[in-house]
């Protein structure tokens, strides 16, 4: 019994150091000063109408979305397509693919930004929006392979068997069979890859212009300047649709 209650208090203490710092940027947004101060002398919405008051927030918010639903489009459907040839393959080349997809994911984010910046300035695409949908895209598609990746192990083979011996053609039996069994995981994938997407900032900054701009790199260039609480207001605006994104997905899989 001490030793259960000693774990679940060590998980706890574990949960709010991880949890409340970022929780801590909330009660700043609503600060009625000019600076950051926690707790807040005086509770406002003034930082709130400074936000979405300023064109270039607006700008920048409505550009992160853009970019965000084009990575996850992009992302799903590469992903999807990725997760079924993999399944289909046998365990060497599964093991293979599997690492090479994950790649991304381990390699060091300047490194990766370096890399795409190389490609993007000789190919002439920094500052534009296809260069930032692509580098999203190779982060965010390691996640959609692996939910995917996860529903397709759980696929009971025999239903895509009765239905091709019932005559379904194969792209019917994804549409009808497949794509219904696997919506969790690619639900799931489209989550993570939106929200990978949306938080990125190294690659933003590496790619990004003057017409071009997310608001994590806006973020970023406005705490160079002034560290007003406007700052603290956008990132409350990225940690909403973050917690969104996971709330709708939990309910989907409940549904």
């Amino acid at each position: 019994m001490i030793g259960r209650l000693t774990l679940n208090v060590f998980v706890a203490l574990v949960a709010a150091f991880l949890v409340l710092p970022i929780l801590a940027i909330v009660p700043a947004a609503f600060s009625a000063q000019s600076f950051i101060r926690l707790p807040p002398d005086a509770w406002s919405l003034r930082w709130w109408g400074s936000f979405f008051n300023d064109i270039s927030w607006r700008v920048t918010l409505l550009s992160s979305l853009k970019v965000a639903a084009f990575t996850t489009l992009v992302s799903v459907v590469a992903g999807t397509a990725a997760a079924l040839g993999i399944a289909r393959s046998s365990a060497r080349a599964r093991a293979l693919l599997t690492g090479l997809f994950l790649g991304p994911v381990v390699t060091p984010a300047i490194v990766l930004a370096v890399a795409l910046y190389s490609m993007a300035r000789a190919t002439g695409l920094v500052g534009t929006m296809t260069a930032l949908v692509i580098a999203h895209t190779v982060l965010a598609l390691p996640f959609v392979v692996l939910n995917v990746g996860v529903s397709l192990d759980g696929l009971d083979r025999r239903l895509l068997l009765a239905a091709a011996g019932l005559g379904a053609r194969d792209l019917h039996i994804f549409r009808t069979v497949t794509l219904p069994l696997i919506a969790p995981g690619v639900v799931g994938g489209a989550v993570f890859a939106f929200v990978t997407s949306f938080d990125e900032v190294v690659l933003s900054i590496f790619l990004a212009g003057p017409t071009v701009k997310t608001l994590p790199v806006r973020i970023w260039e406005e705490i160079r300047l002034a560290y007003t609480p406007v700052v603290a207001v956008g990132a409350t605006v990225m940690l909403l649709l973050a917690l969104g994104g996971a709330g709708a997905n939990r309910l989907l899989h409940r549904k």
